[in-house]
């Protein structure tokens, strides 16, 4: 695979510049030729993201355009390595208590009429013990 997108003709759609710009623009300077290496995470117990420490995690979503939703996957910032990344598995960000921010940007090719999104998580700050069920940590999967 030598792009997360369909092509090198993706263009932002409606831009604008937000407070986390630096973000999206260190994961869309890498995502255009990623690192084959950094996409493998076979292994099927998944990343200690509590030992990796990330400061965020992004979210690639690449869809039809006004169509079905093609795939959905996750990375994050590789520490020591300038603008790199590693994927990661959905249940990584849960385990680790990752929630969205209200941060995206997105982009459109017009030549292959696809539609990604990318979104940023981060490390939900709140006191575990005050912690309570969400949409990303189902109320059935807590043991009480």
């Amino acid at each position: 695979m030598s792009s997360l997108f369909c092509c090198g003709s993706a263009k932002a759609y409606r831009p604008q510049h937000l407070d986390h710009e630096a973000k999206f623009t260190a994961f869309m300077t890498w995502a255009v030729f990623p690192n084959a290496s950094s996409l493998n995470t076979s292994n099927d117990e998944g990343v200690n993201l509590a030992d990796l420490k990330p400061p965020y995690a992004v979210q690639l979503v690449r869809q039809v355009n006004y169509g079905p939703l093609e795939s959905r996957r996750y990375f994050i910032p590789v520490e020591g390595k300038d603008e790199a990344f590693i994927e990661i598995a959905e249940d990584d960000l849960i385990r680790a208590n990752f929630q969205k921010l209200n941060s995206y940007k997105n982009f459109k090719c017009d030549e292959h009429n696809e539609f990604f999104e990318v979104n940023l998580y981060q490390k939900d700050p709140t006191n575990k013990h005050h912690w309570r069920a969400n949409l990303a940590r189902p109320a059935n999967s807590i043991d009480l």
